[in-house]
């Protein structure tokens, strides 16, 4: 069974058999936080929509492209990781997996890496509370700042995109095979 069905299952049981009130379990929900979920979801598909994403992609390819495959998948990865700070996840991956595809094409290299890295980079969110959903569960539930996300968040990004980028090529290569 998918864990929403059992999740919302288990929810409904919990207030069938009286375990809590349905007052008791309206009051603990916590709102801005929900709405905080779905506005990342409505932001992600208007980057999408709109193209914006896709002309981020583009002019990063037209500026960096000539620099080299590595600095393009430095940039890639960058890129990955500033959009899942401020959209989820899945969103980024999405958006970005074809862009990086077309993107490897036309500079006749290997996508594998590009695709690596994205992945990688958009499973790294930690600046802000939005990118990942366990973040933002905690943000709320913790009572954190959006500050303490950013204070702890940004060294950590830039250790693994350091790592990211001088790693993703060994067992990725950018050259095709």
């Amino acid at each position: 069974m998918p864990i929403v069905t059992a999740a919302i299952s288990a929810a409904v049981i919990v207030v069938l058999t009286k375990c809590i009130e349905p007052d008791e379990a309206y009051a603990s929900i916590d709102w801005p936080i929900l709405f905080m979920i779905i506005g990342m979801l409505g932001l992600g598909k208007a980057l999408e929509s709109t193209g914006g994403a896709k002309w981020v992609a583009d002019h990063l390819a037209s500026g960096l492209g000539p620099m080299g495959p590595l600095v393009l998948l430095a940039g890639v990865y960058l890129l990955s990781s500033i959009l899942t700070e401020i959209v989820t996840n899945n969103a980024v991956a999405i958006i970005l997996t074809p862009i990086v595809i077309n993107i490897a094409a036309a500079l006749d290299v290997s996508a594998r890496p590009f695709i690596i890295a994205v992945m990688f980079a958009a499973s790294a969110s930690f600046c802000t509370p939005i990118g990942y959903q366990t973040n933002t569960y905690v943000f709320g539930a913790g009572g954190y700042k959006f500050s303490d996300f950013a204070r702890i968040g940004v060294p950590l990004n830039l250790l693994l995109f350091t790592t990211a980028i001088f790693v993703i090529p060994i067992f990725w290569p950018l050259a095709k095979p």
